[in-house]
C-alpha cells in the first residue's frame, strides 16, 4: 500500500513538474511575443512621427538627418557613456590613440546630468590652471554644458596645440563659479611616479593612469623597491581615472595570490558575464603590508584595483570615496561606417559589490588638509625647478645632484601630506600587528 502510495506521489510530482515547465515556457513565450508586439507598435509611432516631420516640417530634412538624430537621442537617454557615433566620430574613436591632439589633460564624464571633471591629469594644462576633481563644467566658450553629450563636450575641449579655451566651472564645496582661459597641449602622461622608499622601508609609488607600459614601468618600481629593502608599500591611486582594463588587472596580481577574484563583470547576456581571477605565480609582493589611497578622482581601472585589494584582504583602502565609475562599453559597427558604443555589463568587486554609481568606501577615511601656501610653494618649486636645471647643465656629474634634489624635494612633500602620513602610521600599525600574532 505505502509503495504504490510512493508510485502515485512521484509521478504526481513529475506531471506537475513538466506542467510547470511547460507552464513557464508558454509564458516566456508569450512574453516575448508581447514585447515584439510592443516593439513593432512603437516602431511605427516612429515611424509615422518620421514621415510626419518629413512632410510637415518648415524646411525640408534629409532622412539620414533625422534617424543620425534619432540614434544620438536614443542613446543618450541610456546613460551618459553610451553614443552614437557618426562615421567621422566612429573612424576617431578608433584612431585618437595613434595621433597627436591638443587637449586640456582632464578626464570627464556626465553626473547628475552635469558635465564633471573626474580628474585633472598631473602636470597638464588643467592642473597647471588649477581645475580640480569634482568641478562642474557648465560652460565651454560661453555655450551652456547642459544639452552636451559626453563626446561633444570632448569635441569641444580639444584642439590644435597652442589653442585656447574658456571654460566655467562650478565648484560646489565652495559654492564659487570659477572661469578658466587654458591653452591647449599635447598630453604627454607618465604613468608611475615617485617610487621611493619614504621612511621606514616603506616603499611609495603613485599611479597615475592605467596604460599599456604602465604595469610594466610598475613592475620595474616594485624590484626597485625590493633591491632598495622596503617590505611594506604605499600606492597612491589618488586622481587616476583609469584606462586599460588589462593593464589594472596585471598589476593587482602582483600582490593577491592565485586563484584569487579580482574582478566580474555582468550583462544581460551570458556571454558578458565574466570572473577574472589571479594568475600570479611569483608571490613576491603577495605579503607585502599595502595601504591604497584614493579619492574622488579614482575611477574605473582604480576602483577594480582598489576594490579587489580591499575584498581580498590585502590592503587598507585609505582616502575619501572613489568617483564610482563601472560600467563597461563595447563599440558595435553599424554597415554605413557609423558605430554604437553602448554600455554592455558593469564592473563588480570579488565580494558582488558594483562599483558603478557607487565607487568605493575607504576603509580609513582621511580627508586632505588644504594647506594654506600652496600657490607660494608652485611658485617657488617652479623657481627651484629651473635653479636644479641650472646646476645639471653645470654639474661634472650630469643629473645627478638635479635627480637627488628633486627626488628629496617630492620626499618631503609626501612626508607633508597629512594623508600619506596616516597611510605610514597604518602600515606601521600592520607590522606592529602582524609581530603580535607572531608572539602568540
Amino acid at each position: 500500500m505505502l509503495k504504490k502510495f510512493l508510485t502515485l506521489l512521484t509521478i504526481g510530482l513529475v506531471i506537475f513538474t513538466l506542467t510547470s515547465r511547460a507552464t513557464c515556457e508558454v509564458e516566456q513565450k508569450q512574453n516575448a511575443e508581447m514585447a515584439k508586439e510592443d516593439l513593432y507598435s512603437q516602431i511605427e509611432l516612429f515611424s509615422y512621427a518620421l514621415t510626419t516631420i518629413q512632410s510637415e516640417y518648415v524646411d525640408e530634412q534629409k532622412p539620414k538627418d533625422l534617424i543620425y538624430g534619432a540614434l544620438k537621442g536614443m542613446l543618450s537617454a541610456l546613460d551618459p557613456h553610451s553614443q552614437f557615433l557618426d562615421p567621422d566620430d566612429y573612424k576617431e574613436l578608433k584612431t585618437e590613440t595613434q595621433g597627436k591632439f591638443g587637449g586640456l589633460g582632464i578626464e570627464i564624464s556626465i553626473r547628475d546630468g552635469i558635465l564633471t571633471v573626474i580628474t585633472p591629469l598631473e602636470d597638464t594644462p588643467a592642473w597647471k590652471a588649477g581645475i580640480k576633481a569634482g568641478d562642474r563644467i557648465v560652460k565651454i566658450e560661453d555655450e551652456l554644458t547642459k544639452d552636451l553629450t559626453l563626446s561633444e563636450a570632448v569635441k569641444k575641449l580639444r584642439g590644435a596645440p597652442g589653442t585656447q579655451v574658456k571654460i566655467t566651472v562650478l565648484r560646489e564645496d565652495e559654492f564659487k563659479i570659477h572661469n578658466f582661459t587654458i591653452t591647449r597641449e599635447i598630453i604627454h602622461v607618465q604613468d608611475v611616479k615617485d617610487v621611493q622608499i619614504l621612511e621606514d622601508k616603506i616603499g611609495y609609488i603613485r599611479l597615475v593612469e592605467f596604460r599599456e607600459d604602465s604595469h610594466k614601468e610598475f613592475k620595474a618600481g616594485l624590484d626597485k623597491l625590493k633591491a632598495d629593502g622596503a617590505d611594506s608599500l604605499i600606492i597612491d591611486l589618488r586622481n587616476n581615472p583609469g584606462g586599460l582594463l588589462n593593464v589594472a588587472i596585471k598589476i593587482t596580481e602582483e600582490f593577491i595570490a592565485a586563484g584569487e577574484i579580482i574582478v566580474s563583470t555582468k550583462g544581460r547576456r551570458e556571454a558578458q558575464n565574466t570572473v577574472t581571477k589571479s594568475s600570479n605565480s611569483t608571490k613576491d609582493f603577495v605579503d607585502w603590508p599595502l595601504v591604497v589611497l584614493i579619492n574622488e578622482g579614482s575611477a574605473s581601472g582604480s576602483e577594480i584595483l582598489a576594490g579587489a585589494l580591499k575584498d581580498n584582504h590585502r590592503a587598507i583602502i585609505l582616502g575619501t570615496k572613489s568617483f564610482g565609475k563601472g560600467s563597461v562599453q563595447s563599440v558595435i559597427p553599424l554597415p554605413d561606417g557609423s558605430g554604437l558604443r553602448l554600455t554592455t555589463s558593469k564592473y563588480f568587486t570579488p565580494s558582488g559589490q558594483s562599483i558603478h554609481g557607487i565607487g568605493i568606501h575607504p576603509d580609513v577615511e582621511v580627508k586632505p588638509i588644504a594647506r594654506e601656501a600652496e600657490k607660494k610653494e608652485e611658485q617657488e618649486a617652479d623657481i627651484e625647478k629651473i635653479f636644479n636645471d641650472v646646476q645639471k647643465q653645470q654639474s661634472q656629474e650630469p643629473g645627478k645632484l638635479a635627480v637627488s634634489q628633486k627626488e628629496a624635494e617630492a620626499r618631503k612633500k609626501l612626508l607633508d601630506d597629512n594623508q600619506v602620513q596616516s597611510a605610514l602610521s597604518v602600515i606601521k600599525g600592520i607590522r606592529v600587528y602582524r609581530q603580535f600574532l607572531k608572539g602568540t
